[in-house]
């Protein structure tokens, strides 16, 4: 279930790397989001009430709210034009949050490719912070690849795979997602710095941009 879950985080990091980029519309992405949010805020609740009180089970199924409250609140955002500052805020602490539980992944679980995810979250997570907490607009256009390509490589690959039962030779992969990561975001740095910050986006970000 919660690989169902993460295939649809994909999809909203996805669109909302679009909507940052000004190729999707404010209101129309924060629908998408309200629906994403809704699921990951389910999901795990239905994990833990049916874990048995495992609490590995349940420690695995907690990560998942970070996601699912911070599309339902850029979703009621973006729909009645609030400011961005709390979500950006907010994103701050999901950024902290989540090198633990990278940690926890490397160290208790051996999963190693989610502990790469899990520090790319992080990275993304503490970019939102930059662009609608601190309001660092100039890194809009960073940003919404940095986005829009995360959806894909943290969400839609991995869980087709997992769903697929192909998500196998963990040290292999997460080396593959540490080098991809450093190169890819590394190499997108200078080439957006000097692109222009889309109308749209920049529209969407003072109302609570995406993440």
């Amino acid at each position: 279930m919660g690989n169902v879950g993460l295939l649809f985080v994909g999809a909203v990091l996805f669109i909302n790397g679009l909507l940052l980029l000004g190729k999707v519309e404010a209101r129309s992405g924060a629908v998408f989001n309200l629906f994403v949010g809704g699921l990951q805020v389910l999901t795990p609740t239905y994990l833990i009430f049916t874990s048995g009180g495992d609490p590995a089970k349940i420690l695995a199924a907690s990560g998942i709210f970070l996601f699912g409250f911070t599309y339902l609140y850029v979703g009621i955002g973006l729909l009645a034009g609030l400011d961005s500052t709390g979500v950006g805020y907010y994103s701050l602490f999901v950024a902290i949050v989540a090198l633990g539980y990278s940690f926890i992944n490397f160290h208790r679980f051996k999963d190693y490719p989610f502990g790469v995810i899990w520090l790319y979250w992080a990275f993304l997570w503490f970019l939102f912070f930059l662009l609608l907490g601190l309001k660092k607009t100039e890194l809009t256009t960073y940003t919404g690849w940095v986005t829009a390509i995360q959806g894909w490589v943290t969400g839609v690959i991995p869980s087709t795979l997992l769903l697929a039962d192909y998500w196998k030779h963990n040290t292999e992969i997460a080396i593959a997602l540490g080098v991809f990561g450093v190169v890819v975001f590394g190499a997108l740095w200078p080439l957006t710095r000097k692109s222009r910050q889309p109308a749209s986006a920049a529209s969407a970000g003072s109302a609570g941009a995406p993440s």
